[in-house]
């Protein structure tokens, strides 16, 4: 508690009903006197208000880094998708080149691989893949 010295008079207008409010709880308040309860809800109040603007400023500092990061992870996972799609089309190209394989076999295969890949929801497996060859041979 401040000392007499510290504190200064000062009038204000307040509603009856929220007057009657303050005399109920003042023992709720743990304090003496009407002074003492609007010095506690004032400290309070600027409490609320000053904590409001922090967490204002948290979660746009926060919302900045999740975006900033979310961003960055989307550029390397780009990146590795763009990677990986140019070594499987170096893959196709040599499995194409060195297979012989007719048209209608290829269609049935596409049909089959994404029915597959549908079912497994992009978990590619090739120990799976391999005992399918090997069981239709």
């Amino acid at each position: 508690m401040t000392s007499d010295a510290e504190k200064v008079r000062t009038g204000f207008y307040i509603e009856k009903e929220v007057l009657e409010r303050c005399d109920e709880l003042l023992t709720v308040a743990n304090v003496k006197s009407r002074n003492e309860f609007v010095t506690e809800a004032l400290r309070f109040y600027c409490g609320y208000l000053t904590s409001q603007q922090s967490e204002n400023y948290l979660l746009q500092s926060l919302s900045s880094v999740l975006i900033s990061t979310i961003r960055d992870t989307e550029n390397r996972l780009a990146r590795m998708d763009f990677k990986i799609a140019t070594e499987l089309s170096k893959l196709s190209h040599v499995v194409a080149h060195t297979h012989s394989v007719d048209e209608h076999a290829l269609q049935s295969l596409h049909l089959k691989c994404v029915d597959e890949v549908k079912l497994i929801n992009g978990a590619v497996d090739f120990e799976d893949a391999y005992k399918y060859q090997k069981r239709r041979t």
